[in-house]
């Protein structure tokens, strides 16, 4: 009996059914996730958002009560002053020493107040902040009198009268 080596590869291939279901199944998840994916709406950004986002405030106006009295220079300096001066860190003159005071007290009143407001060394300015530059002033006429100085508090300015139309 001769039989022909090619008889069992001739003819249509032969796929099971359930072979050919899991195709098509797998091509329609295909076909549906390609579908659902697309309809994806697509979000534009609101234009009055964008435009805010653009223009954000940098800064900010602060208001304060011009009738509220100056706080004394004792207790802005115990507030914002302390914590640095009371120790003598970062090279600040420490507190009622009278030798670390004594060449910044030679230099006028105006020039401490400015490097207090400006900043000098490792500390940064004071101007701006909590306290009004007058309460500054005020804890540092207190700082430098401590240390042998003889500078008055400075008063707040007197209300401008206002004009009569």
């Amino acid at each position: 009996m001769s039989t022909n080596s090619h008889d069992s590869h001739s003819g249509k291939s032969k796929t099971s059914k359930s072979d050919l279901w899991l195709i098509i199944a797998c091509a329609a998840i295909i076909i549906f996730a390609f579908f659902d994916l697309s309809k994806t709406p697509v979000t534009y950004s609101n234009a009055e958002r964008d435009v805010a986002e653009r223009i954000q405030k940098v800064g900010a106006v602060q208001f304060r009560d011009a009738a509220k009295a100056a706080r004394p220079g004792e207790d802005v300096y115990k507030a914002q002053c302390a914590a640095c001066h009371a120790a003598g860190a970062a090279g600040a003159p420490k507190f009622g020493d009278v030798a670390a005071w004594a060449p910044r007290i030679k230099n006028s009143f105006e020039s401490l107040v400015n490097s207090a407001l400006k900043g000098k060394g490792a500390m940064s300015g004071q101007g701006g902040g909590e306290f009004s530059d007058l309460e500054i002033a005020r804890a540092v006429a207190y700082m430098a009198t401590q240390a042998g100085g003889k500078f008055k508090e400075p008063e707040a300015p007197a209300p401008a009268a206002e004009e009569k139309k």
